[in-house]
C-alpha cells in the first residue's frame, strides 16, 4: 500500500506517537478532576501538549492553547462567537466547509475574495473589501485542493490595521510551515492534530491572542469554580467544558516534539520535494490535467488532477484496486475552489505527500498514472 492522502490524515507517524498513547491509556487520569498522581500525571501532559503548541507557533502562552477535538471545532467557536449578532466577514474562495458552513449559519453579511481557474486568490483587493461593520476576516492557510498558499502575513497586517480579528484555519500548514502568531498579527489560530502534527485523530485547538475573548460552544464540567452558574472565563478552561482527550493528547505531545527535533525546514523541503517531483512525472501525460499555481515558490505538498473525462472517484478506485495507490477523489468539502477550477461535476484526484512517503513510492504513482493515461488514449 502507498498511502498519499496526507492532506486527509497522516497515516504513518513517528513511533513515539502510538506509545505515548498506549503509556497514557495505562497511566492517565483525568486532568483537574484531582490531586491524586494519576489526575496530576495528565494535567502535566496536557500542559506540556499546550506548551510545545505554543512554542510551535509563537503564540502568547501556553494558557492561551485550548484543545478541542478537532480544527472544525476550533473554527466554529471562533467563527460562531466573533459574528455573534451578525455583521460583515471577509473570507476566499478557497475555503474547506469548516469555514463557510459556520460563517454561512451565522448569518453575516459575506465579502468572498474569488480565485481563478488556477486557483489562486488575489488579495489586492482585500483592503477594499473593509466596511465599517467588519468583524471578522477568517481564511485558510493553504488549500486544501490546490495547494495554494496565502499570504497571511499581509492579510494580518492589514486586519490589525482595521482593528478587525484576524483568524486561520492551519489545518494543512501546521507542522510543515512556519507560523509565528505575533509577527503575523494572527488573533486565533486554528489547527488541527491529525495531520501535519503526526498526533492522534481526535486532537486540534486553537491558540489565542490575548486582546480576544471568545464565547464556548459548550459549558459544562471545568474542575474549578464548581458553584458558579456560569462557566468560567479564564483561559484555557473558559473553551474547554468536559473532560479532554488526554490520551490523544499525549500523543501530540509526542509528536510535537519529534517535530521539533526533526526541524520544520527538513520536513517542507521533504514533502515539496516529492510533489514536485511527482507533479514533473504526470503534467504532460496525454489526459491529465493539473490544477494549481506550480511555479509558486511555497505551496503545500498537493497535486491534484483528473484524467481525460473519467470521474474523479473511477480514478482513485483504479489507483487503489490496481496499483495500491491511496488517494482522495471527489469535492474535498472545498465547493467554491471547485467552482472556480470548474470541477464542480468531475472532482478531482488529490495526491498529497508526507514526510515518510518516499521517493520509490512517487515514482510508482507516477507509473501507475502513466498506466492509466495510455489506456485512455
Amino acid at each position: 500500500m502507498i498511502y498519499l492522502d496526507n492532506a486527509a490524515t497522516s497515516l504513518h507517524r513517528p513511533p513515539c506517537v502510538a506509545e505515548a498513547v498506549c503509556q497514557a491509556m495505562g497511566s492517565m487520569g483525568n486532568s483537574g478532576r484531582g490531586a491524586h498522581d494519576a489526575s496530576l500525571a495528565a494535567g502535566r501532559t496536557i500542559f506540556d501538549a499546550r506548551r510545545r503548541v505554543d512554542r510551535l507557533f509563537h503564540g502568547y502562552g501556553p494558557e492561551q492553547a485550548a484543545f478541542f477535538p478537532n480544527v472544525t471545532a476550533a473554527l466554529n467557536t471562533a467563527i460562531t462567537s466573533l459574528l455573534a449578532g451578525g455583521g460583515h466577514a471577509i473570507t476566499t474562495a478557497l475555503e474547506h466547509n469548516s469555514v463557510l458552513r459556520p460563517l454561512y449559519r451565522t448569518g453575516a453579511d459575506l465579502t468572498i475574495l474569488p480565485a481563478d481557474k488556477a486557483g489562486r486568490v488575489d488579495l489586492s483587493g482585500l483592503e477594499a473589501a473593509f466596511r465599517p461593520d467588519t468583524r471578522l476576516v477568517v481564511c485558510t492557510h493553504a488549500s486544501n485542493l490546490t495547494g495554494h498558499v496565502l499570504d497571511i502575513a499581509h492579510i494580518g497586517a492589514v486586519c490589525a490595521k482595521h482593528g478587525v480579528p484576524f483568524v486561520v484555519d492551519a489545518a494543512q500548514t501546521a507542522g510543515c510551515f512556519a507560523i509565528d502568531m505575533q509577527a503575523m498579527q494572527i488573533s486565533v489560530l486554528c489547527f488541527t492534530g491529525h495531520k501535519g502534527l503526526l498526533g492522534p485523530q481526535g486532537t486540534g485547538g486553537l491558540c489565542l491572542a490575548p486582546h480576544i475573548q471568545l464565547a464556548p460552544l459548550m459549558v459544562g464540567g471545568s474542575g474549578v469554580h464548581s458553584f458558579d452558574k456560569e462557566h468560567p472565563r479564564q483561559m484555557p478552561t473558559a473553551l474547554e467544558a468536559g473532560t479532554l482527550n488526554g490520551h490523544g493528547l499525549a500523543g501530540l505531545a509526542a509528536a510535537l516534539a519529534w517535530l521539533e527535533e526533526t526541524g520544520l525546514d527538513a520536513i517542507r523541503e521533504k514533502e515539496d520535494r516529492l510533489a514536485r517531483r511527482f507533479y514533473e512525472g504526470v503534467k504532460d501525460l496525454p489526459g491529465v490535467v493539473c490544477y494549481g499555481d506550480f511555479s509558486a515558490a511555497q505551496r503545500a505538498p498537493i497535486v491534484a488532477l483528473n484524467l481525460g473525462d473519467w470521474d474523479s472517484a473511477a480514478v482513485s478506485d483504479e489507483l487503489a484496486q490496481r496499483f495500491g495507490i491511496l488517494t482522495r477523489p471527489g469535492a474535498h468539502c472545498a465547493p467554491l475552489a471547485h467552482q472556480a477550477l470548474g470541477t464542480e461535476e468531475q472532482g478531482a484526484v488529490r495526491f498529497s505527500f508526507g514526510y515518510f512517503n518516499t521517493e520509490d513510492e512517487v515514482d510508482a504513482a507516477i507509473q501507475a498514472m502513466r498506466t492509466l493515461a495510455q489506456e485512455e488514449a
